[in-house]
């Protein structure tokens, strides 16, 4: 039988209130404070420690993630202040994307049917953003969306849908723009 981890990570339902997924949120939530403590991420180790793959990446604190080790970085990229990632299902983000301030990037989702969810249920769908991206500030991306390389989200957008190599989109939800 697969632990609550091995489901939430592989995308189907399960219960986030099981001890091992308490203990990872703990120990995340732990690691945050000590590093939104810091001055502009001077303890960057700190880092080490919390994500999956850190790869340099420069992270104004504070920034916010549920786990932390399901979230990977290419190397060079940038996160401004107030970053939310919640990392339910894995989330990479390619080499030198630059992510603005109050940006979420959201994988957990939640059953449509009321009674589910008030049993707790929850699932989770990956995000994959490219190399090269730029994400305005605010913008919000949704669960099991992929951003193709070189991509322009623009401030404000709200992402429910793929967006491909080089576009630019904007608005709620995201729509291209020219």
């Amino acid at each position: 039988m697969p632990s609550a981890r091995e489901d939430m990570v592989a995308g189907r339902p399960y219960d986030s209130a099981g001890p091992e997924l308490v203990a990872m949120r703990a120990r995340a939530q732990a690691l945050m404070r000590r590093y939104d403590a810091t001055i502009d991420g001077d303890d960057r180790g700190l880092l080490d420690e919390l994500l999956g793959t850190w790869a340099g990446a420069a992270i104004r604190p504070p920034f916010y993630v549920d786990y932390g080790v399901h979230i990977h970085f290419g190397p060079g990229c940038f996160l401004n202040y107030g970053c939310v990632l919640l990392d339910v299902a894995e989330i990479r983000i390619g080499a030198r994307t630059q992510i603005g301030p109050m940006v979420q990037i959201l994988t957990a989702d939640h059953p449509r049917e009321a009674h589910r969810r008030a049993a707790g249920e929850e699932s989770g769908r990956p995000v994959t953003i490219g190399a090269d991206v730029w994400i305005g500030a605010g913008a919000i991306v949704l669960p099991g969306v992929t951003v193709g390389d070189g991509a322009i989200i623009g401030a404000g957008a709200v992402v429910t849908r793929d967006v491909a190599a080089c576009a630019s989109v904007a608005g709620n939800p995201a729509r291209p723009i020219r």
